[in-house]
């Protein structure tokens, strides 16, 4: 055993965070924590951490395991460079490799057995810790969070607070601390990095507690997600997707067996009263008030269902052609990239690229909060735009929540007003805080509320599930999903791309747009095989302009092959399905749904029937669309 929490509370004033929280971490396991914004995820990680200290309760750590965390790790002295913020991981190390060296120069006037056990004993200790590896692994690190070389003999005082945030957690990783704190260790990071760190924490040698909102992170690296609700925590193993539909499983038990257990309680209390006056049954009745008295009383255990119930609609439908974007260049003192694209109506368009390559700016310069450096981009007719950006998330106002919505909206009555506030949770009178004393995450919710009233009929989206549990995540993915109108958005969080991008705007040195979803844009590009599958309508133009003529034999030939393979690939898919169809019914039988290993592994046959689906799915689009350009 690692560290043990055990019925731990912790209070703010008269305000109960954790109530009877327990926790315990053994092996290497990956630990996520989820709960709802304030239900204390982060006020746990901090008293694990020993920053915080809890009112009652219990925690044993061992001495010999060691705690990272952020926290604990963000710097005292912002003048010394970068690399030698992270070299003082390996301080031991380089003092064990001194040894080393200073053991070998001994051997050479001393060659007794003894000083050569010694030389060999210091050399594989040195070999263990990574003596060899550990400039290589500092560089891996370090340039996967999206830096350079050049970075490593910059001071820390000359980067931003995000930029320091992601170097403190470089240098986390590379301390390899036997249990990992990460407290949003996704945020600041592009989806390159994010996927990188998926991987590394994924194969971490030690345990890792992840709070995170990013709910395909904790998918892909997660085996045990504990939750907070009400104060208290609840352990379900497997991944967060296992997670979500465990709980709903053991509600539904669970109120079935407390229906059960009151209709028996009722039963018996009528038995005890029909009997309990009469002499010759009084002794029966006196014993099922024992049985009722020791029985275990089962809860009906209430989960936290408050959700958004937003609702975007555009007041008026727009012309067809929503947005044209050609040749544009956007930057600052010199461009950061340039792209062309067009955009039409019910379009939702996700906008992807590493940090810096000027996703935010480019958002920017179509509000015409930015000018272009060069070329140019025009909205069609009746086009009405909405933005949200960070920015303006992070508003700081003396007035009302309720003012403020009321004073964009001048013509809505106070019910309008209070209805659109408690779709975003502003209930009674929550609608009277103050604007600066509201949490990331209500800011988050007062500017999404002031969009929805404004009925835009194309939205400008920068980072909208910034702040966001992911509760409120899933029900603004349901409200945007049910949108009439256009989007066009930055985002991180793959799985809110996964749900929204039916396109996929690339950012880069050649950006390029792609007309599938988030999901198939990720699959080519990890298969390599995203450059031919570029719709940008001026350079695929260009490049059928460019092609050498055939002849119409070759053509025929050509046509002929993407025919056959066509129905090659029909007949591919409808097995598949077939056999698809099979597995699923499986997890029916006995065998299956009584023994949890087994359906663990069904579950994994499945999954890869759906990605051979998809596939061959992509694949025929592929040579369906080739088909096409051929008539």
């Amino acid at each position: 055993m690692k560290l043990q929490v055990s019925n731990l509370y912790k209070s703010y004033g008269a305000h109960d965070i954790l109530q009877g929280a327990s926790l315990q971490v053994k092996g290497n396991e990956k630990i996520g924590l989820v709960g709802r914004n304030g239900c204390g995820k982060t006020t746990l990680l901090n008293i694990i951490a020993k920053n915080e200290d809890f009112d009652r309760g219990e925690m044993i750590i061992p001495n010999a395991t060691k705690i990272g965390s952020i926290s604990q790790t963000l710097f005292d002295d912002k003048t010394m460079t970068v690399l030698e913020a992270l070299e003082e991981v390996f301080i031991p190390l380089k003092e064990l490799e001194k040894q080393v060296n200073e053991q070998a120069e001994l051997l050479a006037l001393d060659h007794s057995e003894k000083a050569l056990e010694k030389y060999d004993r210091l050399l594989n200790r040195f070999e263990t810790m990574g003596g060899y590896d550990y400039e290589h692994e500092l560089r891996s690190v370090f340039y996967h969070f999206g830096f350079e070389e050049s970075d490593l003999s910059k001071r820390i005082n000359e980067f931003s607070s995000g930029q320091q945030t992601r170097i403190a957690l470089a240098r986390l990783l590379l301390e390899k601390p036997d249990v990992l704190l990460l407290d949003e260790p996704t945020n600041h990071l592009d989806l390159d990095s994010i996927e990188w760190l998926e991987g590394y924490i994924a194969r971490y040698p030690s345990a890792v507690i992840i709070v995170s909102h990013d709910r395909m992170f904790l998918d892909h690296v997660c085996d045990e997600i504990i939750e907070i609700e009400f104060g208290r925590t609840t352990r379900y193993p497997g991944n967060y997707t296992h997670y979500v539909q465990a709980k709903e499983d053991w509600l539904e038990k669970n109120h079935e067996a407390y229906i059960r257990q009151q209709e028996e309680i009722k039963r018996l209390e009528d038995v005890i009263e029909k009997f309990r006056y009469k002499g010759t049954k009084a002794a029966f009745a006196q014993s099922k008030i024992k049985y009722l008295d020791r029985m275990e009383r089962i809860e009906d255990v209430k989960t936290d269902t408050s959700k958004l119930k937003a609702s975007f609609s555009s007041a008026r439908k727009g012309g067809n052609q929503v947005l044209e974007v050609d040749h544009l260049c956007f930057g600052y003192d010199h461009p950061l990239s340039c792209v062309s694209f067009e955009m039409h109506r019910q379009n939702r368009i996700g906008i992807v690229g590493p940090n810096g390559i000027g996703k935010s700016t480019l958002l920017k310069t179509l509000t015409g909060q930015l000018q272009p450096l060069s070329g140019s981009f025009h909205f069609g007719h009746q086009i009405d735009i909405g933005y949200f950006d960070q920015e303006t998330a992070a508003m700081r106002s003396n007035k009302t929540v309720l003012d403020t919505l009321w004073d964009d909206n001048p013509d809505s009555t106070q019910t309008q007003i209070r209805s659109t506030l408690a779709a975003f949770l502003f209930t009674q009178d929550e609608v009277f805080k103050e604007v600066n004393d509201l949490s990331g995450g209500e800011k988050v919710c007062l500017s999404l509320a002031r969009l929805m009233m404004a009925h835009d009929n194309l939205l400008i989206l920068d980072e909208p599930t910034n702040h966001l549990d992911i509760p409120a995540k899933e029900a603004l993915e349901k409200a945007l999903k049910d949108y009439d109108g256009t989007l066009l958005f930055v985002s991180h969080d793959r799985m809110f791309l996964s749900k929204m991008a039916d396109q996929v705007l690339e950012i880069g040195d050649d950006s390029q747009l792609f007309d599938f979803t988030y999901d198939q844009y990720a699959e080519r590009k990890k298969a390599g095989t995203l450059s031919s599958a570029a719709v940008v309508a001026k350079t695929s133009q260009k490049l059928k302009s460019a092609a050498p003529e055939k002849t119409a034999a070759q053509m025929r030939q050509e046509k002929n092959a993407l025919t056959n393979r066509v129905a090659k690939l029909e007949e591919l898919l409808e097995k598949a399905q077939e056999e698809l169809e099979a597995l699923r019914e499986l997890r029916y039988e006995p065998e299956y749904y009584q023994d949890y290993r087994k359906m663990e592994e069904l579950d994994a046959t499945i999954d890869e029937k759906h990605n051979e689906i998809a596939h061959y799915t992509n694949e025929w689009e592929e040579k369906m669309m080739a088909l096409e350009e051929m008539k």
